[in-house]
């Protein structure tokens, strides 16, 4: 109880949630033996961080570092608008499109948020489109990127896991893909509630290959790292690191356009992102480790299957819970905290391992734009000036269509598994 009270506490005052944490299950270990525990926190630390797979989200970051660097932006959102910007609310298709070309760059839902936040957004808002109605597209088309690989969520849930990294990756591109389409269904059906513009004239054949042509470079980084990883030809790892040294080449030798002051500034803000996700990771091996010694995910299990065994009620129960705590608390965390205590009781109930991965990242990337602490909404407020509530107010047909989907990922087990089966991960 104590390590509870304690945690929401440091919480609510507003430590980070990394140090809340380490904090929490230090007090933890103190509550167990005394000072005598305290020697094991190290251990549990350096044991939380040290696997492997985990260096491919470095990697990952700074290879989305430098391919933002390059402008890379502008050529995709071009492409994006050649394609779509022909329909009303042109724009907000662009913004969704772009998502997808963008995802197989970064990975992360809060990058592209801020990308698209500072470039986007205010196009739109040029256009006629109003602040929050724009920062709410942005918001929902945001969570692509983390969800159709390479996903920073998919690497630790499968290093954690022991789950087939590739498999994963394998499994977020349909939905990934999905929630695109479905999303942009949203926009066509909202042009007259939102009173978006009208449509652009249809780009030419001509254009389209210009354009095209200016953005290939950067279409190749999402085909070099999936075609590694799900060709089984490289690790997540290699992939990752190969995808640094080809955003080192475009941007050096091709656009020219990285000086060494620049190239410094990537690796200072690479370094800033990725210690800010090893140090939830090390402070939640602690935490973890004490839930595991007094058998609180077994008791949490246990309370589950006590109100149902039929499979369909559990896993909306698990995905219920996953969204509930995603509303108040950072995703990686709560992927540490909740996947051991929950994966189990997916495998009861018959799950494919890769299967429950993907409900897991659904589950929590789609978090991301839920208030009061979603991040992309946080990062979009900040960015734009627009605020948050009224962010969250337009944002609803969006979150309600990709929980959708969610639980059609969720049930459809053939659905989930079609691409990772007939690449022979599940």
């Amino acid at each position: 109880m104590i390590v509870g009270i304690a945690f929401v506490v440091l919480v609510l005052i507003g430590m980070p949630i990394g140090f809340a944490l380490g904090l929490a299950g230090v007090l933890g270990l103190i509550d167990m033996g005394g000072g005598s525990f305290l020697a094991l926190a190290p251990s549990r630390m350096f044991n939380g961080l040290n696997i492997f797979p985990f260096l491919a989200m470095p990697f990952f970051i700074l290879a989305g570092e430098i391919m933002n660097h390059t402008g890379i932006t502008h050529r995709l959102v071009s492409l994006a608008q050649t394609l779509v910007g022909h329909f009303r609310g042109g724009l907000a298709h662009t913004n969704m499109l772009a998502s997808v070309f963008f995802a197989g760059l970064t990975g992360a839902a809060t990058a592209d948020a801020a990308a698209f936040g500072k470039t986007l957004v205010p196009a739109m808002v040029k256009r006629g489109y109003s602040r929050d109605y724009a920062c709410a597209v942005t918001a929902a088309g945001s969570i692509i990127g983390p969800t159709i690989p390479p996903s920073g969520l998919m690497v630790v849930y499968g290093s954690l896991m022991g789950v087939s990294i590739g498999g994963l990756f394998a499994a977020g591109i349909l939905p990934g893909l999905l929630i695109c389409f479905v999303c942009m269904v949203v926009i066509a059906i909202g042009v007259k509630a939102n009173n978006l513009p009208e449509a652009d004239k249809r780009a030419s054949f001509r254009e389209f290959l210009t354009i095209f042509k200016s953005s290939i470079l950067a279409l190749f980084m999402p085909v070099i790292i999936l075609g590694g990883i799900l060709g089984g030809i490289v690790t997540p790892t290699e992939a990752a690191s190969i995808a640094v040294a080809y955003a080192l080449f475009i941007g050096v030798f091709v656009y020219r356009s990285i000086s060494v002051p620049d190239f410094i500034g990537m690796l200072i803000r690479t370094a800033r992102i990725t210690g800010v996700i090893f140090v939830i990771i090390a402070f939640a091996a602690i935490l973890g480790w004490w839930l595991s010694f007094n058998r609180i995910p077994q008791e949490l299990a246990q309370a589950i299957v006590s109100i149902s065994d039929n499979k369909y009620i559990i896993i909306a129960l698990i995905i219920g819970m996953l969204l509930a705590v995603g509303m108040v608390m950072d995703i990686t965390a709560i992927l540490i905290l909740l996947a051991p205590v929950l994966v189990p009781l997916t495998e009861q109930v018959g799950l494919n391992p890769i299967h429950a991965g993907i409900i897991f990242v659904l589950a929590l990337n789609i978090s991301l734009m839920t208030p009061p602490v979603g991040a992309c909404l946080f990062v979009l407020s900040s960015v734009t000036g627009e605020k948050l509530e009224k962010i969250a107010a337009k944002l609803w047909p969006f979150l309600i269509a990709e929980v959708a989907i969610l639980f059609i990922f969720a049930f459809w087990e053939d659905l989930a598994l079609a691409l990772p089966r007939m690449l022979g991960f599940a």
